[in-house]
């Protein structure tokens, strides 16, 4: 009685194993996505483990992102951010140093690469060549997710507010970088609409549409007295908050609102017909 019952307990033992091993087998299938196996998100190629890295010291003055995006090299250098004279929360004008060299992109991003990533579109204002619009901070953070799951050479984020204002001026000091008409797309001639990316004159660093066509999301919290407690390298904003900075002009923005100083606030789920945005990014 003594040795049935033994074996009795061996065979539950085993029959438990067994159950075991065929739940786990059974879930490693199941975690797959049969019709994007790996996990990569659909519009993006799957990550290329050999990708080599770039050398800091010799980095491309320009590349080609993921989803065909322009990135333009902005190098490291100072500026006076905000602007005396201006609105409130765009002083004092002070002093900050961009330490390391980025890139930044040509264009806005286009429905034609929201597309090809997200699947969707979700534009008030269509056509493959315009920027996208009506998107939120959060639907953009999903964007960028999936262009880091491509897995290339490059670490894709939204630029700071500081990194924008800097690479908006250009080295230029003034209101604006340029003649606004030549440069911007805003109240006075959008007629009432975005236009097609990089049809005006760009700025010194090669960047179209940095002060008008639609506004761009930041990745900073703001805080209406930043500047006032900002520090003087690579500021990257409050460390909480209520709203996401966003920057720049719009095709409905009059020109004192298309300033290379000018700071807004918006609700990081908020989606505007006048809001888009522009990709930063890093080497790995």
């Amino acid at each position: 009685m003594k040795g049935l019952a033994v074996m009795k307990c061996r065979k539950r033992v085993l029959v438990s194993w067994c159950a075991l091993f065929i739940c786990w087998f059974a879930g490693i299938g199941c975690d797959r996505d049969t019709t994007n196996p790996g996990g990569v998100p659909s519009g993006v190629s799957r990550a290329n483990k050999n990708v080599p890295l770039l050398d800091p010291n010799n980095l491309p003055k320009t590349m080609a992102g993921v989803a065909g995006i322009e990135l333009v090299l902005i190098p490291a250098g100072e500026f006076t951010m905000g602007e005396a004279g201006g609105e409130p929360d765009e002083q004092p004008p002070h002093r900050v140093t961009i330490s390391r060299p980025f890139y930044l992109g040509k264009y806005e991003v286009t429905q034609a690469q929201w597309k090809q990533i997200m699947g969707t579109n979700p534009s008030k204002f269509v056509g493959d060549d315009l920027p996208v619009d009506s998107i939120s901070w959060k639907d953009v953070q999903d964007f960028i997710q999936r262009l880091n799951d491509a897995g290339d050479a490059l670490f894709y984020r939204l630029p700071t507010e500081a990194e924008w204002e800097y690479a908006c001026r250009a080295g230029t000091t003034g209101k604006y970088y340029g003649d606004l008409d030549a440069t911007t797309w805003y109240f006075d001639n959008a007629g009432g609409k975005t236009h097609p990316v990089g049809k005006k004159t760009p700025n010194a660093f090669g960047l179209h549409d940095m002060q008008g066509n639609v506004r761009e999301w930041c990745q900073d919290w703001y805080d209406d007295f930043y500047y006032k407690k900002s520090p003087a390298e690579d500021p990257t904003g409050p460390t909480n908050g209520l709203w996401r900075v966003i920057r720049g002009g719009s095709y409905f923005a009059n020109s004192a609102a298309c300033r290379s100083a000018v700071r807004y606030k918006l609700d990081p789920e908020l989606k505007l017909e006048s809001v888009g945005f522009r990709v930063a990014a890093s080497i790995r």
